[in-house]
C-alpha cells in the first residue's frame, strides 16, 4: 500500500513520552522521534481507525516511518516561530475576554481591559488575544458594531504598547478581523476556524496575519446539547486537517497556521478528557498546537469547582498533561500561576 493511501486512513498519536536525559538518550539510539522539534520525545505510535467505530494499534516507530512516513515527519518536524514567536518552548496567550459576563477582567469596558492585558503580559504572557464576544455554551451573538466597539480601543491601545507579545483579535466575522488587523492585532483566533463567515478566509489569506484554527460542534447556542463523535480525537483531527488543507490552498502558509481542538466547545466531559490525552496527535497536521482549558466548565464539573476563579489548579493539571504532549499555546486566563508550572516544568524537561 502507498504511504499517502495509509495516512489517510489513520491517524497517527504518539506515545511512549520521554523528557530531559531519558529523551536525550533515546533520540541519540534512535529508540524515539521528537515531538515537533521540541523537548518532548515519543517512543511509540498508536494508530487509529475508526469507521462504525475506532480501533486501536500500537506500532512501533520503524513501522510508523515507513507506512507513515509523510505523517511522521509532521509529527516530528520543527516548527518555524508563530506570528514572531518561537515556539521552540511552551507559550502563554493571555485571554482578556473584553465582555461584560467575562471572569478574566474585562467586564465589557474597554479601559479595564486595556488594564488587565498590561497586568497579564507583566506576569508572563506571550500573545494577548482579546475577543468581544462571548463564545459561552448558550451565548447569544452581538452585533458586529458591538464587538467592534469591545475589542478595538483594547487592540489599538495593547498592539502599539505592549513590547514583544503580539496581539490576538478572537472573532468570527471577517469585518472584525479587518478592523483588528489593520488597528495593531496580528493574530486571528477563530473558533469556527474561518467557516463562521464566508469572508474570512479570504480575508486572513489577504493579510500576513496568523490564525488559530478552533474546533467547535455546532455554535455557542447549541454546541453543549449532546455532542456525539466516534471519537473526538479522531474526527476533529480530520475535521482541523481538512480545514489547513483549505488555508493552504487559499495560500496561507502552515506556519502561520495554529489548530485548537476546542476543549469545552461542543464537548462532553469524556471528549475533553479523551482530548487532552491525545493532544499530541494534533502535531500531526505539521502546525502549532494550541490548548485552551483555562476555568472551563468541565474542570468544575471533574473536580468539584463551580466557581471559575478556584479552577486554577485544574487548569494548571490540564496545562501540564498539555506540556506533555508537546503543546506550544496555552491559552489561560491566569498567567501568573501557569507561568511558574511551565518553569518547573522546563526545569525537568531540560
Amino acid at each position: 500500500m502507498p504511504p499517502g493511501a495509509a495516512a489517510r486512513g489513520a491517524v497517527l498519536n504518539p506515545a511512549g513520552f520521554l523528557t530531559g536525559a531519558a529523551a536525550a538518550a533515546a533520540l541519540a539510539d534512535g529508540g524515539a522521534a521528537s515531538l515537533a522539534g521540541g523537548r518532548v520525545a515519543f517512543s511509540t505510535v498508536e494508530e487509529i481507525r475508526a469507521a462504525a467505530k475506532p480501533a486501536f494499534r500500537l506500532i512501533d516507530l520503524a513501522e510508523a516511518s515507513r507506512r507513515f512516513s509523510r505523517r511522521m515527519a509532521l509529527l516530528s518536524g520543527e516548527r518555524m516561530p508563530f506570528a514572531g514567536v518561537e515556539i521552540d518552548r511552551p507559550r502563554i496567550v493571555a485571554a482578556v475576554n473584553a465582555t461584560p459576563d467575562s471572569f478574566s477582567g474585562g467586564d465589557g469596558d474597554p479601559p479595564r481591559a486595556i488594564d488587565r492585558a498590561h497586568e497579564l503580559v507583566e506576569a508572563g504572557a506571550d500573545i494577548v488575544d482579546i475577543g468581544g464576544e462571548s463564545t459561552r455554551p448558550g451565548a447569544e451573538p452581538v452585533s458586529v458594531s458591538q464587538e467592534l466597539r469591545r475589542v478595538l480601543p483594547v487592540i489599538e491601545a495593547v498592539s502599539g504598547a505592549v513590547s514583544g507579545a503580539p496581539v490576538s483579535v478572537d472573532t468570527r466575522r471577517a469585518e472584525v478581523m479587518r478592523q483588528a488587523l489593520a488597528a495593531g492585532a496580528e493574530i486571528v483566533n477563530d473558533v469556527s476556524a474561518l467557516t463562521g463567515d464566508p469572508e474570512s478566509l479570504e480575508t486572513v489569506a489577504a493579510s500576513r496575519a496568523s490564525v488559530i484554527l478552533m474546533h467547535m460542534q455546532g455554535d455557542p447556542r447549541t454546541m453543549q446539547l449532546a455532542p456525539t463523535y466516534r471519537l473526538a480525537s479522531f474526527d476533529i483531527f480530520r475535521w482541523l486537517e481538512r480545514r489547513v488543507a483549505a488555508c493552504l490552498a487559499a495560500g496561507i502558509e502552515r506556519d502561520r497556521i495554529a489548530v485548537d481542538p476546542g476543549i469545552g466547545f461542543g464537548k462532553s466531559d469524556d471528549h475533553n478528557v479523551e482530548l487532552l490525552d491525545r493532544a499530541g496527535s494534533f502535531h500531526g497536521l505539521g502546525c502549532a498546537v494550541m490548548i485552551g482549558a483555562s476555568r472551563k466548565s468541565f474542570i468544575g464539573r471533574v473536580a468539584g469547582a463551580a466557581n471559575p476563579r478556584d479552577r486554577v489548579p485544574g487548569t494548571i493539571m490540564a496545562t501540564a498533561i498539555a506540556l506533555s504532549r508537546g503543546v506550544q499555546l496555552h491559552r489561560v486566563h491566569d498567567v501568573g500561576e501557569v507561568r511558574q508550572a511551565i518553569a518547573i516544568w522546563r526545569a525537568m524537561a531540560g
